[in-house]
């Protein structure tokens, strides 16, 4: 941790950020790949395409494996989001309680790469879905430009009618460290995740995260309020 800061506002990242959802999609592509013949760790998932989404997800694979996405990956990821949005994904350690503690008259929001109906629906399973009301955008749904531009943060603020400079932004990946970083907002790197690895805090530092939180109980204090 370092210099608190209160808000105005909060921007919540989701995927690894309130959900598992982070550590489960990469090990499943992680697993498909190299059933394609395109040996790929979760590790290696995790580092290389973390946070992305859409053609910039797409991309980061071809690059990793060096050509062509194999045909039935869409098939195969759309059969996979089909079940984890069936069956839901546990919270990251902490965030219901985080959540539930927070001020009630603080303006929060999701800002997240995923689309407003994964994100609707995963709030509903872990029991989060009226704390956010009708503030949950996507990068996919609500600006030309999603992550790492800095666009969707922007996005959200101005959806808040908060100014950017007065909002926290709590990001888990070093695609979305990339864009906060670059709002003015003070970002929280949020190493709380099961994909979060041991030099994770490092590289969300080396982005431009202002401070490094390892559970939400630092991100709390951080934030000047108590989980208690």
């Amino acid at each position: 941790m370092t210099a608190r800061f209160t808000p105005a506002a909060l921007l919540f990242d989701f995927d690894g950020v309130l959900v598992e959802s982070e550590s489960a999609g990469n090990r499943h592509v992680a697993d498909w790949l190299t059933q394609a013949g395109h040996p790929t760790t979760a590790d290696d998932a995790m580092t290389h395409f973390m946070g992305l989404s859409g053609a910039g997800f797409i991309a980061a694979i071809e690059h990793h494996i060096g050509a062509p996405l194999p045909e039935g990956f869409a098939a195969a990821r759309e059969i996979e989001n089909e079940r984890a949005l069936r069956e839901g994904v546990g919270e990251v350690a902490g965030a219901i309680a985080f959540v539930r503690a927070l001020p009630p008259g603080l303006p929060r929001a999701i800002v997240s790469s995923s689309t407003v109906a994964w994100i609707d629906a995963h709030l509903r399973h872990i029991g989060l879905r009226e704390a956010f009301g009708a503030h949950l955008y996507s990068g996919k749904e609500h600006v030309a430009r999603g992550k790492p531009h800095p666009d969707l943060y922007l996005h959200g603020a101005a959806a808040l009618g908060i100014p950017i400079e007065a909002c926290a932004i709590i990001e888990d990946s070093p695609i979305g460290v990339t864009g906060a970083a670059k709002t003015g907002a003070f970002v929280i790197g949020l190493c709380a995740g099961e994909h979060c690895a041991v030099d994770h805090a490092q590289r969300l530092t080396d982005l431009g995260a202002d401070a490094i939180a390892t559970d939400f109980t630092q991100v709390a204090e951080l934030l000047g309020f108590s989980l208690k």
